[in-house]
């Protein structure tokens, strides 16, 4: 038997689970998405997309800020904790309590739908199977809030510190009001200069994307996935101190690399996480041995090298400069010493 259940009690509950945010979205609100994206490709009769979201600590960040500890930022910002545990258990505490009111509901897990593999579709007329939702846009369309120029979405609460995920259920919600485009992000283009990689282009160069959604157009930089890669997975000398220390000699300018995401993965993965023969000059059996172990604490999955320097550390410092965020830290603003980059090209080993 069906109960009656709001999104005042969705969200109280979610909050009991460590969620901090809870936006909703209706399945008209993803009128323009490709059948690959589309929630109804995964659950033809959902009629509401519930999108959470919970904060990634501040502080995780602090040590790369300070060129002093990476560990903190994968384990417990990133893909080690956050993405694999604190997420998901409330997402499917979520749809536990959404089906003990009598409807459907399907946790979903966020993956990447421009890397679907090329399978052929298991029934007429629907889309090739591994469907996943742009979750970013799916925040935007529950009002969460939007995305900003970096192409890093963006809240009220926390500016970029937050990671997502989604219920689709049958269960029919009121969907929530949409953020105002450009009402977080104010194109001050921080992210843009403090990007290593120069992988995000100034507003003047007029390289956009834009999607609509319930008559709102919501815009952002049409990002060079392939720099951003490189320079998060450890590809950038200027940014990782294990390349120094595990490849002497190595020259790498990622500034100047034209290459799309996945040769860029290619790149990253296997210099940072194969292993290696074991030399009495490198004894660590591994090709990079910092970003191998971060990788591990990474619990196997993702891990970060870069840290997010311009697109979230310099665009939420920006954020909270300002006073637009609405978690207040009595510290002062994150970024209080000069800034650190070390050279692209590695000394040799002596």
């Amino acid at each position: 038997m069906r109960k009656p259940l709001t999104k005042k009690q969705l969200a109280e509950f979610a909050r009991s689970f460590g969620i901090d945010l809870l936006g909703v979205a209706n399945v008209e609100r993803f009128v323009n998405a490709p059948k690959h994206m589309h929630p109804a490709s995964i659950f033809p009769e959902v009629r509401s997309i519930i999108v959470v979201a919970r904060r990634i600590v501040r502080g995780c960040w602090r040590g790369i800020e300070e060129g002093t500890n990476w560990l903190s930022y994968t384990y417990f910002g990133y893909h080690g904790l956050l993405n694999t545990l604190f997420i998901p258990l409330g997402v499917y505490e979520l749809a536990c309590f959404i089906e003990d009111h009598g409807y459907e509901a399907v946790p979903y897990y966020p993956g990447v739908p421009e890397a679907q593999p090329p399978n052929e579709p298991l029934r007429d007329g629907a889309p090739p199977y591994d469907v996943h939702l742009a979750i970013r846009i799916a925040a935007v369309a529950s009002g969460l809030g939007e995305i900003g120029w970096s192409k890093v979405f963006l809240t009220r609460e926390f500016g970029p510190r937050q990671r997502l995920a989604a219920v689709l259920t049958e269960l029919e919600l009121e969907p929530d009001e949409l953020v105002m485009p450009s009402s977080i992000c104010d194109r001050c283009m921080e992210c843009v200069h403090e990007c290593p990689c120069n992988a995000i282009p100034h507003i003047r160069e007029g390289k956009t994307v834009r999607v609509e959604i319930d008559g709102y157009v919501y815009e952002w930089a049409d990002l060079d996935v392939g720099k951003c890669v490189l320079c998060y997975h450890g590809a950038d000398p200027r940014v990782s101190p294990f390349i120094h220390k595990s490849l002497p000699g190595f020259e790498f300018d990622v500034r100047k690399q034209r290459v799309d995401e996945e040769t860029a993965y290619r790149i990253c993965w296997t210099l940072s996480t194969q292993p290696w023969r074991r030399t009495r000059e490198d004894t660590s059996g591994f090709v990079i041995e910092g970003h191998a172990q971060i990788q591990r604490w990474g619990v196997g999955g993702s891990y970060g090298i870069c840290g997010s320097r311009g697109c979230m550390r310099s665009c939420f410092d920006h954020l909270e400069r300002l006073g637009k965020i609405g978690q207040k830290f009595h510290g002062g603003s994150f970024i209080r010493r000069e800034r650190w980059l070390l050279p692209h090209k590695v000394p040799p080993r002596k």
